[in-house]
């Protein structure tokens, strides 16, 4: 496992109820009634808050990537994911889907500047060996 050496920002949030409940961060910009998925109650859930969080990392790391090799990425870039809550064998899991969209890019640029912001994103770090995650390009 690695150590960080040195914190950048540390997000904070208080939860009550759970998925049925409410969250809020410390710095009041995020309030979010929260719900099981699927179901008809007012609010997000923490899937969706996860690969909401997941891809708009992702794509800074993509701009990190781009700007290594001095290229420029579309203005109309983006990143849908897919996150997946599950069992198998009575366990609950997760799984995701990363699709990414370069209008304009040639198709083996894209791929190695997905392929590096998945080696660099702390999501994909995060997730790497403990969740099953699919790349595409759309």
């Amino acid at each position: 496992m690695t150590k960080i050496d040195k914190v950048l920002y540390t997000g904070r949030t208080h939860t009550v109820g759970g998925r049925d409940g409410s969250a809020r961060s410390d710095d009041g910009q995020l309030e979010v009634k929260l719900s099981p998925p699927g179901s008809a109650h007012a609010g997000t859930n923490p899937e969706q808050l996860f690969a909401a969080g997941w891809s708009a990392c992702f794509i800074g790391a993509m701009g990190l990537a781009a700007a290594k090799r001095k290229v420029r990425l579309p203005a109309d870039l983006a990143v849908d994911a897919e996150v997946d809550l599950g069992t198998t064998d009575g366990a609950y899991f997760l799984q995701a889907r990363l699709t990414v969209s370069m209008p304009g890019t040639e198709p083996e640029l894209a791929r190695a500047l997905v392929e590096e912001a998945h080696q660099t994103c702390p999501y994909s770090k995060a997730t790497r060996g403990n969740i099953n995650v699919e790349l595409k390009l759309a």
